[in-house]
């Protein structure tokens, strides 16, 4: 039954589902005509809304360009490479092929969520080279689902937000939590490792159980995934007949010095503040491991330059989703915002146990409008976080299902998906159908989590 339902959602997915860029204009529409009866504007106020918020993510936009980047640039090291490539010769079978892309991915999301896309992706790529007859298609899905845990590892936005605390905190919950929160409570709090383990454990049987039939399957010629590395061979210059700048760039001991400033810095860091992460300490470890690991400043950057490419869909969609945050967040005459009606409601008919459930539900529809970690934050912090105070409600537990909301229906919202693709040379059509089923299942494992543990 699961296996015609994903075929299903397959089918419905190739012949609806939009270029991403299309999806967030056709959203940007959409706010624009609900927001104006429900927050009494014309249409020059959501207009100005739109263009209020358009640059407001500049910041965190390079951030997350950065995550994908450091990441993209981790996992491409040639140890890393060969790592994966050993680890495709374990499974032999599709099946577990599947399995094992599903839990590589899972794990690589956790620890970072750029690296765990692109470990991911590239993973999937080299299995299908090395076992016959697996469906390329839910493969690459298949390593984009393990992206459905990053909102809960360590380069997650939200719990890393939190324990950042400061002023912003404070004015972003509306007062409503004034002190840092730290990572104990969120991402390695009991609930949330439960909710992980049983995802873990969920998430490739379910991808395994969507497995095409022989006749559906959809194979791609192993030899379509080969890399230039050849080529590359071909155009290493003797070191005695490199000039002094090439040297430079070409040096072992440059890249040394530079990488071992930054793991002292690292190493200062956690002795100083304890395991206190966030974002940028984040990017620096991914960063400055990617500069030891490549070796030369001209194989990192030559890393870098590959990596960046990935980086064309934030730069592009990341403004216009902070226009739809602009009007989600741009208050009407009475007061009152499209992101502020929607919250509300969701906050209306919620009581104590009830409350992270639809804070998680309320997260998971704002996430198609503001698929980022940071914008859901500015969306739905000022409102679920001092109504969950108010239902006495813990501020962790607020935060976490705002956090997993987010994470959840990235599932259908091909923004995130993009960097894989582009790995994996397929479009959103092609995984989307099979990744409907995984947001479902997943949901209510999540859902239960949040209310029960």
């Amino acid at each position: 039954m699961l296996k015609k339902f994903s075929q299903g959602c397959v089918a419905i997915v190739q012949k609806y589902l939009p270029d991403p860029f299309i999806f967030a204009v056709i959203l940007t529409f959409i706010v624009f005509l609900l927001g104006m009866p429900i927050t009494h504007q014309g249409p020059l106020g959501m207009i100005i809304g739109w263009s209020d918020g358009f640059w407001k993510l500049l910041a965190f936009s390079m951030q997350m360009a950065l995550v994908l980047v450091t990441g993209h640039t981790l996992a491409s090291a040639p140890s890393f490479k060969r790592g994966l490539k050993s680890l495709a010769k374990i499974p032999k079978t599709p099946a577990q092929s599947i399995i094992l892309v599903t839990v590589i991915s899972t794990i690589a999301c956790w620890v970072n969520w750029g690296f765990g896309l692109v470990i991911g992706a590239i993973f999937a790529k080299e299995i299908a080279k090395e076992v016959k007859g697996v469906d390329y298609r839910l493969l690459i899905a298949s390593a984009y689902s393990g992206f459905l845990v990053w909102h809960a590892g360590l380069s997650a936005s939200v719990p890393l937000k939190l324990a950042t605390g400061g002023k912003d905190l404070a004015t972003a919950t509306a007062g409503a939590v004034t002190s840092p929160v730290p990572t104990s409570q969120t991402l390695f709090s009991s609930y949330n490792i439960i909710i992980l383990l049983v995802l873990l454990i969920l998430l490739p049987l379910i991808n395994k159980a969507m497995m095409p039939k022989p006749e559906d399957t959809i194979t791609i010629d192993p030899k379509l995934l080969m890399d230039d590395e050849e080529a590359a061979a071909l155009h290493v210059v003797a070191k005695e007949d490199m000039t002094p700048a090439e040297r430079l760039e070409n040096s072992n001991i440059i890249s040394l010095l530079v990488g071992a400033m930054g793991v002292v810095y690292i190493v200062y860091y956690f002795a100083t503040k304890g395991f206190k992460l966030n974002l940028n300490i984040v990017n620096f470890i991914f960063l400055f491991a990617a500069i030891i690991l490549h070796g030369t400043p001209k194989k990192f950057l030559s890393a870098i330059f590959e990596a960046t490419k990935g980086t064309a869909g934030i730069i592009l969609q990341f403004p216009f989703y902070a226009g739809i945050m602009g009007m989600m967040t741009a208050k009407g005459p009475t007061g009152i915002s499209l992101a502020g009606a929607m919250s509300t409601g969701f906050v209306s008919i919620s009581n104590q146990t009830t409350f992270p459930l639809f804070t998680f539900l309320s997260a998971g529809l704002v996430n198609f409008f503001v698929p980022s970690g940071g914008g859901q934050w500015a969306v739905q912090a000022p409102i679920m976080m001092p109504a969950g105070a108010a239902l006495g409600v813990a501020t962790h537990k607020t935060a976490m299902a705002i956090a997993w909301g987010d994470a959840w229906t990235n599932m259908i919202q091909p923004f995130w998906a993009l960097p894989a693709l582009g790995i994996a040379g397929l479009s959103a059509k092609d995984v989307m159908g099979f990744c409907i089923v995984d947001l479902l299942c997943s949901g209510v494992v999540i859902a239960l989590g949040l209310m029960l543990l």
